[in-house]
């Protein structure tokens, strides 16, 4: 079970300074397990905060992280174990390759568990499929890759640890479309084969109404809202009140349901909202055509 469960949790950097500033301030949260959700909010949110507190690199101020229904500084002294469950990937992850190889870099976690020679050469592979890593490349020194291979092969060493939960602090950040594409879709395929908890933090509203099961919306460090796609994308005044978007497409289809035209569904991808249309047009003896 790779449910993680935020309750009442406060973290404040600087306290009892003159620079104190609370970045998370009482958040209630529950991440699902098993379905990727996205985690949205303009800069100072409080969302990289958040989630360096899933796998205990920052420890709340007061409220409870729990993990599976355990609670993850219940036994300080075990927070190496729940960080092989929880699998962070922070920004720009290719900084942190080092190794002669990819192969070697991909393989450091699973090392560190102790794993044996043959499974790990097992994890290599399998995580380099799930991030799209060419096998060809895995022999090769990390620093000749380019720069979205080197973000797929720090990921993929993530994903060789097999973390119940993972955790993605914007993932494609900087990358062309291709390349985003490329790495949203292996986590997606990563979640569906292997049942975990995929969480990631992302300002792209598109990214997020195609990859994202859910999404948790924050602001000044509060939980503003938590639903489906639709339920959070038809939320749109109160998503631009707090300084962010919907998709596109979101806003053609709301501007559209302001003029009378009844949508339904999915508002959120072009295809939803192209049927979205049609059956509205079908609905209406073909007068909204």
């Amino acid at each position: 079970m790779s449910e993680i469960k935020l309750e009442n949790v406060t973290y404040t950097y600087g306290a009892k300074t003159p620079f104190e500033k609370r970045a998370v301030d009482g958040i209630s949260l529950t991440f699902e397990d098993g379905k990727i959700t996205g985690l949205i909010g303009h800069t100072g949110s409080g969302k990289s905060t958040l989630v360096q507190m899933l796998n205990g690199l920052l420890k709340p101020d007061s409220g409870h992280i729990y993990l599976g229904g355990a609670d993850i500084w219940a036994e300080p002294k075990k927070l190496r174990l729940v960080r092989f469950r929880v699998g962070l990937v922070m920004q720009y992850p290719e900084y942190q390759l080092f190794d002669e190889t990819v192969r070697a870099d991909i393989a450091f976690g699973p090392k560190n568990m102790g794993l044996s020679p043959e499974e790990i050469d097992e994890r290599v592979i399998e995580s380099a499929r799930f991030a799209g890593v060419d096998e060809k490349l895995l022999d090769k020194s990390p620093f000749e890759l380019s720069g979205g291979q080197k973000r797929r092969a720090a990921i993929a060493g993530v994903m060789a640890m097999r973390p119940e939960a993972l955790v993605l602090d914007e993932p494609a950040a900087g990358l062309d479309p291709a390349g985003r594409d490329a790495i949203l879709s292996g986590i997606r395929t990563y979640s569906e084969k292997t049942g975990a908890t995929v969480i990631i933090v992302s300002h792209s509203m598109e990214d997020m109404a195609v990859y994202c099961d859910d999404i948790a919306v924050l602001a000044d460090g509060k939980l503003k809202m938590k639903g489906t796609r639709e339920e959070v994308f038809r939320r749109r005044d109160e998503l631009l009140a707090v300084g962010l978007g919907v998709p596109m497409i979101t806003d053609i289809a709301c501007e559209l349901m302001t003029l009378g035209v009844a949508l339904g569904g999915d508002i959120y991808t072009v295809g939803g909202v192209a049927d979205a249309i049609c059956d509205s047009a079908a609905a209406n003896g073909g007068e909204n055509r």
